[in-house]
């Protein structure tokens, strides 16, 4: 019989390692690091260089974002990893262009 105490997926089995705030970074820090690999493999950046210390506090800052839209949503803590994952993807320039997409071009000066 299963223990409902115990987690049943990845996330679950992360938070209960890591804690919640240690799997969001580690989420938001693979998210990233998969973008980073898809633009050095399409050529647009280099492997290795000092561009990738830019990629921690990006991290960091679109997890931030992807927590506080989670938890005004009301969001469970694991759709919130989930959307940490897909934010920290995009990063920046993605979500904006995700959010002029969906409600429109920004209002010009």
């Amino acid at each position: 019989m299963h223990d409902p105490t115990q987690p049943t997926s990845l996330i679950g089995w992360m938070q209960a390692i890591f804690g919640g705030g240690v799997t969001t970074l580690i989420v938001a820090g693979l998210a990233r690091l998969i973008w980073h690999g898809q633009e050095a493999r399409a050529g647009r950046r280099p492997w290795i260089g000092w561009h990738l210390a830019w990629e921690a506090p990006t991290a960091v800052a679109m997890a931030v974002v992807a927590e506080a839209g989670a938890s005004w949503g009301g969001l469970p803590p694991t759709v919130t990893t989930g959307v940490v994952a897909v934010v920290s993807y995009l990063g920046p320039r993605g979500l904006f262009e995700l959010i002029e997409r969906r409600w429109g071009a920004s209002p010009k000066p």
